[in-house]
């Protein structure tokens, strides 16, 4: 499709449109609540993960893979998965754990007779690095920066996914005022994390954080050309600090392990549908999806 050739006045009164959702009509809606009574399963650990390999739900996946690598044992988790595409995060039993019907969502159940409900991926690592003392600086200032970086990341990403990636990617039809418009916030983003990674080796500092983990899935993924394929368009290249940080988490093993996690796309082998056991990154992606005969 075309852009439209003459403008468009908003009526008086919003109406929706369901026609108008383009790729996403099917599961978008101005209304919150569930559509469908369906519980979620849970399985044997303490923390369970209601989520989708997306990169909000990478964060949440490789937190929960460092701490692991860490050593914390407590982190054991298990990974359902969200089918957002399909309404998923509008059952009864999802909405109750996140009202926002978004992924991620996690309940910690170590007290079953009182579960812990966490959701916005955001709050997700932070009570992650709280409940385990990890990923998350304890001294005030480094703490404050580490924070900081982290919120600035829940208030950019926005305006790249929602933003820059459904106009160039996703909506219906090209607007060049959106897609110009998001694209320059974009870079300007990119900027402030280049000049940041110039004089720091990671975003709050000379340490791996939750800021680390939130923004590359996001940033480090697009530094990598592997977001929306619009590396070229955005000139990637440029910003050599952010891909040389993009890289080098990117080789860290439990990065490599979340990213799998509750992944439904691209090449079978980096697709880890469910997570319940260590050992599932050991089985091939076949046996698991393939019913057995």
């Amino acid at each position: 499709m075309t852009e439209p050739t003459t403008a468009y006045t908003p009526p008086a009164v919003w109406q929706w449109n369901q026609a108008n959702g383009g790729r996403f009509a099917n599961i978008n809606r101005p209304v919150a609540g569930p559509t469908h009574d369906k519980e979620l399963p849970v399985g044997r650990h303490p923390l369970q993960l209601y989520s989708l390999g997306t990169p909000n739900g990478v964060k949440v996946t490789v937190m929960l893979e460092e701490l692991l690598a860490l050593g914390h044992v407590g982190a054991e988790y298990d990974a359902w998965l969200i089918r957002i595409n399909e309404g998923d995060q509008f059952g009864s039993g999802f909405v109750s754990v996140n009202p926002n019907s978004k992924i991620p969502a996690l309940l910690d159940r170590s007290n079953p007779e009182q579960p812990v409900r966490v959701f916005e991926s955001g709050a997700i690592l932070m009570y992650l690095a709280e409940k385990f003392g990890a990923l998350l600086p304890p001294e005030p200032a480094r703490r404050a920066e580490c924070l900081s970086w982290l919120f600035w990341q829940m208030g950019s990403a926005p305006f790249l996914g929602g933003g820059f990636g459904h106009f160039y990617a996703y909506a219906p039809f090209k607007i060049e005022y959106a897609i110009d418009r998001y694209a320059m916030e974009v870079k300007r983003q990119m900027d402030v994390l280049n000049r940041r990674l110039a004089e720091h080796e990671y975003l709050a500092g000379a340490d791996y954080t939750v800021a680390d983990i939130a923004a590359w899935p996001w940033y480090g993924l697009l530094a990598k050309g592997q977001l929306y394929e619009a590396g070229e368009f955005l000139q990637v290249h440029e910003y050599t600090h952010v891909l040389r940080w993009a890289e080098q988490i990117a080789r860290r093993p439990a990065v490599q392990r979340g990213r799998k996690v509750n992944r439904t796309f691209g090449a079978p082998e980096s697709q880890l549908h469910e997570r319940h056991d260590a050992s599932d990154f050991d089985t091939r992606t076949q046996d698991k999806l393939q019913p057995a005969a």
